[in-house]
């Protein structure tokens, strides 16, 4: 429960927003991402360290909650008026994040969708660094999403290499 407080204080508002907004948004895009290309992403030839699909869904859940809370935690140190640049990284790096699902798996854009992931790893990392000038515990939940998209990377590079 500290986790969630800053300056001792807990903004159950703020921080429901910030918790659903990643994790609903992610999961109605990787809904309208992967709907109708199941049977095709099963005919990939994939590397052989894939995790089986199940794991994904979970893994995003959490991660994205993880992401949430870090959000939260830097919102909460941030005037409401003010919109600074950690703020702003955050948006652009979920942005990415959700456009990459139609690059990979609705427009088959294997090649693209592994540049797109490029810059988004590098948006993460800039995400963390802001947070972390602003709270260093919120720039700390950020690593398993920098360790993720580094995973997600490689599975991406080496789906693509399989099937070119």
């Amino acid at each position: 429960m500290e986790l969630l407080k800053v300056y001792g204080e807990l903004d159950w508002k703020k921080l429901t927003r910030n918790v659903l907004i990643p994790v609903v948004g992610g999961s109605i895009i990787g809904f309208l991402a992967n709907r109708n290309t199941q049977k095709q992403y099963a005919k990939l030839k994939k590397p052989s360290f894939s995790p089986p699909g199940a794991t994904f869904p979970l893994a995003w859940t959490a991660l994205y909650t993880i992401m949430g809370v870090a959000n939260y935690r830097v919102e909460m140190k941030q005037p409401s008026q003010w919109k600074d640049t950690a703020i702003s990284l955050y948006d652009v790096q979920l942005g990415l994040n959700f456009l990459w699902s139609f690059l990979f798996f609705k427009w088959n854009l294997r090649g693209t969708a592994l540049i797109e992931m490029t810059i988004l790893l590098g948006a993460i990392a800039m995400t963390a660094y802001e947070f972390n000038q602003t709270d260093r515990i919120a720039g700390g939940l950020m690593v398993p999403y920098i360790g993720w998209v580094m995973f997600a990377l490689v599975l991406n590079y080496s789906t693509w290499i399989l099937n070119k």
